[in-house]
């Protein structure tokens, strides 16, 4: 009696929810059956695993199939079809020819069994696997192309509606006559939408104070619960809202009947956002509190000690010459280690609120004159001229080595056929490697090359971004003097990232590198004295 192992492989997520497994059992258990003189003695199976993607040397199953054709532990191999063993023609040939050469029979249900007795037979063994390793390529690019037409389209891609929009029918049908639907704003849940964003660009709000809020305000998610921080940031973090929709790095124009939040407010909040996170690692950038009539919250620090600055409010009584009570209150910034003796702070206890308010706006009011003073485009000029001269370069120098590595595969692939045919100078072990190595190399240079194309993206959306903060900033400073105190907070914890106050109201001031960015002769930090600004 032969002794069979059975191999089954899945390689999607598709193929293992539905389980194709047991359709390849039920035919390999047949198929054998119909031997009389073979026996199952074991069936190895594998879910989600590529023929393509994963090389059978990091493949368990492979190895150890292996292992027992050393021990000869079988005698025959049995497969659904031949790319159950792999897809890749530069080395799952390989494969079949080692097992046959080790001893053991290589058959399929549907293709009978693989030999390798003469050329033709080597030569028919390698086409197969080729034409198995173009269709995966194939139906990869297929695929990600559909979805990037889709996305180019305004199509939605499949799933369920994100919050705040509808899924109905488009009165179309695809190939497999499935209806076709597409997206509708949902105008009460984009309601909740504008004010989360709202909550976040205008009040400050961080995911979890939103959430509360909702909470709060008895507004539910769409299956009837509280919200989570979580959910409330993949909102606020999903560029759908501007009308764009995306799949993977294809990213579709602005659609105008699907748009719930500007592009403007939408990355305002991203910045926003951004800078929160930063503040988990000890890089505070804007005041979480922005109740109260002090600019500054949160972001202010006695320069002695280290220690946070935070507000006490005291008032005296007296009698005017009408015999009247007059009250006086006195608001002040005072170092928390100081108070509560927690330190041994040589600074000042306190400092009055509205001359270090006083000092900043005018330090503000500097910011927005240096600002007007440059244009637009020389600010790009400045801050990424020379950045993007040498990434091209770099761009163009990576195309030219994917080029190369992808000739040079080619090449080597077309080497096999001779070798297959006897006519190669390289033997197929050595063939093998040199064609494992070029697609190595292929596969980093594309790697690189698709890295400095997001690169270059990347480069492109700071610009956008710099673009976006000289506007903002543009706006703010026409509607700063005007604005409510909770506005001015955002605006200043926006603009500085840290207020330091040593005595005699000398400031240490630390701006957002946002800022320092347009390198208008304001430094990243800078000293004030207080007769420099109050006088």
């Amino acid at each position: 009696m032969k002794r069979v192992i059975c191999l089954y492989r899945v390689s999607t997520v598709g193929q293992v929810d539905h389980d194709d497994i047991p359709m390849q059992k039920l035919a390999c258990r047949e198929y054998a059956a119909s031997h009389p003189d073979w026996e199952i003695v074991d069936e190895i199976s594998e879910k989600g695993i590529s023929g393509y993607k994963v090389s059978t040397n990091d493949r368990d199953a492979i190895v150890e199939i292996k292992k027992r054709a050393i021990m000869h532990k079988f005698d025959v191999l049995l497969v659904f079809m031949f790319d159950r063993i792999g897809r890749r023609a530069e080395e799952t040939p390989f494969v079949v020819e080692w097992l046959i050469n080790h001893g053991i029979q290589v058959w399929s249900v549907n293709e009978g069994e693989q030999r390798i007795d003469t050329h033709v037979d080597r030569l028919t063994n390698y086409i197969r696997f080729w034409q198995a390793d173009g269709e995966s390529q194939k139906t990869s690019m297929r695929t990600k192309a559909a979805l990037g037409q889709m996305v180019q389209e305004g199509r939605f891609r499949g799933g369920s509606a994100p919050y705040g929009y509808d899924l109905v029918p488009s009165g179309t049908y695809n190939k497999r006559k499935h209806e076709v639907f597409k997206l509708e704003i949902n105008p009460d849940e984009a309601k909740v939408v504008r004010m989360m964003f709202d909550l976040c660009v205008g009040s400050g709000y961080g995911r979890f104070k939103i959430a509360n809020f909702l909470s709060e305000m008895g507004i539910k998610t769409r299956d009837g619960k509280n919200w989570h921080e979580a959910t409330v940031g993949h909102i606020l973090h999903n560029i759908m809202y501007t009308g764009v929709l995306r799949s993977g790095s294809t990213q579709s124009k602005a659609f105008p009947d699907l748009q719930i939040i500007s592009p403007e407010n939408f990355e305002l909040a991203q910045k926003l956002m951004a800078e929160r996170a930063n503040e988990c690692n000890a890089l505070r950038t804007m005041p979480r509190n922005t109740r109260g009539q002090s600019l500054l919250s949160g972001n202010v620090f006695c320069g002695h000690c280290g220690g946070r600055l935070t507000l006490t409010t005291n008032g005296t009584t007296r009698i005017n010459a009408a015999g009247e009570k007059v009250g006086r209150k006195r608001i002040r910034y005072v170092c928390y280690n100081k108070t509560r003796k927690r330190s041994n702070c040589d600074g000042q206890t306190g400092y009055t609120m509205h001359i270090l308010d006083k000092m900043v706006t005018d330090i503000l009011h500097q910011v927005f004159d240096r600002m007007r003073s440059v244009e637009e485009n020389e600010i790009i000029s400045r801050t990424h001229r020379s950045a993007m001269v040498s990434l091209k370069k770099r761009l163009a120098d990576a195309k030219a080595e994917s080029a190369k590595a992808a000739k040079e595969y080619e090449s080597l692939k077309l080497e096999i056929i001779k070798a297959v045919q006897g006519e190669s100078a390289f033997p197929m072990e050595v063939l093998s490697e040199l064609v494992n190595n070029a697609r190595t190399r292929m596969l980093d240079a594309n790697a690189q090359l698709t890295e400095l194309n997001e690169e270059v993206e990347k480069s492109n959306q700071r610009i956008e971004a710099i673009k976006a903060d000289y506007r903002r900033i543009m706006e703010w400073s026409e509607m700063f003097d005007g604005s409510d105190m909770d506005v001015k907070k955002m605006i200043a914890g926006y603009i500085i990232k840290r207020v330091d106050v040593y005595s005699d109201y000398r400031l240490h001031i630390e701006f957002n590198m946002s800022f320092a960015q347009f390198e208008l002769g304001l430094e990243t930090e800078v000293e004030y004295a207080a007769q420099d600004i109050v006088s």
